[in-house]
């Protein structure tokens, strides 16, 4: 069974559970699939100009603190950027050119540590560059094949799957289309990929 893991770079709790996600998986004996997409679209469609803990304080307020009490509980380190939400496009689309690399997964948490435990700004190409070093790889034929129209195509093609199947935030879990939403819910979807009810 495989647990498909949707996840969006500029997403707080995408960075728990991609931080986490494959040791968890390995433990438990079920496979990943790294579903990246784009919450940018999908909160558009639901006429959002931004991320909901953006448009509520209160709620932005909360998401921050829980972060912080997560990422404690898990050992992760973490400090609130100064950008939020960031622009995570570039780094999106390199994920999706680099999804059959061993080191994809390498190049999703170097990403995420480089917005989320030291604040940098994952938009710059100096950012990026440094994540696929970090894994072994030469940045600039990534930069040239996350510009393709292929690529492009891809990504967006994810983005309109993951609105098809009911996705309405990130990070989120499905296992032979049951959805899962929030990081607290990937041992569930760990759970049903082990042994599914019924």
């Amino acid at each position: 069974m495989t647990v498909e893991i949707w996840f969006e770079f500029a997403s707080t709790y995408s960075y728990l559970t991609v931080s986490r996600a494959e040791a968890a998986c390995e433990a438990a004996g079920v496979a990943l699939e790294w579903k990246p997409f784009l919450l940018g679209p999908v909160f558009q469609a639901k006429g959002l100009s931004t991320s909901p803990f953006v448009l509520d304080p209160i709620k932005g307020a909360y998401m921050w603190r829980d972060v912080e009490r997560r990422a404690a509980r898990f050992g992760l380190p973490f400090q609130r950027p100064d950008i939020f939400p960031a622009n995570g496009l570039h780094a999106a689309r390199i994920m999706t050119a680099a999804l059959d690399q061993p080191w994809c997964g390498a190049f999703a948490k170097a990403v995420f540590q480089a917005q989320f435990v030291r604040g940098e700004d994952i938009s710059r190409p100096e950012t990026l560059a440094a994540a696929l070093q970090a894994c072994g790889a030469a940045p600039e034929p990534w930069f040239d094949k996350a510009q393709s129209d292929a690529v492009k195509a891809d990504l967006r093609q994810r983005t309109e799957a993951a609105q098809a199947h009911g996705l309405f935030g990130a990070p989120s879990f499905l296992v032979q289309g049951e959805l899962f939403w929030g990081d607290d819910r990937l041992e569930d979807a760990i759970a049903w990929a082990q042994a599914p009810p019924g």
